[in-house]
């Protein structure tokens, strides 16, 4: 009896014990293979990041193209335009000069 009695006044303790430090054991193991993605998945994180980047640059390559493309067209006629009329009138009027010189 004597040893019942040492037992069951040990229990509380050791159950005690056991719900302290069951938390600490289980968040300090490492976690289910299911949960960790592994380099296989890193690698294809990596090579989706990457499409994803070149993919934006080509986009930003594109629109930048178009729009100096469009800028250019719209200078170029803009200056054809202006100096029309003054290339017409040099012409005229060198012509004019040659035909009744002073």
């Amino acid at each position: 009896m004597r040893m019942r009695l040492q037992v069951s006044a040990l229990f509380p303790v050791l159950l005690g014990t056991v719900l302290v430090f069951a938390p600490a054991l289980g968040f300090s193991q490492q976690p289910a293979p299911s949960q960790d993605p592994g380099a296989k998945q890193d690698l294809n994180d990596a090579g989706q990041k990457t499409k994803d980047a070149a993919r934006d640059a080509g986009h930003s390559v594109q629109t930048g193209t178009k729009k100096a493309y469009h800028k250019t067209k719209r200078s170029t006629k803009k200056a054809w335009r202006k100096t029309k009329s003054t290339t017409t009138g040099a012409v005229d009027g060198a012509k004019e000069g040659a035909k009744q010189p002073q």
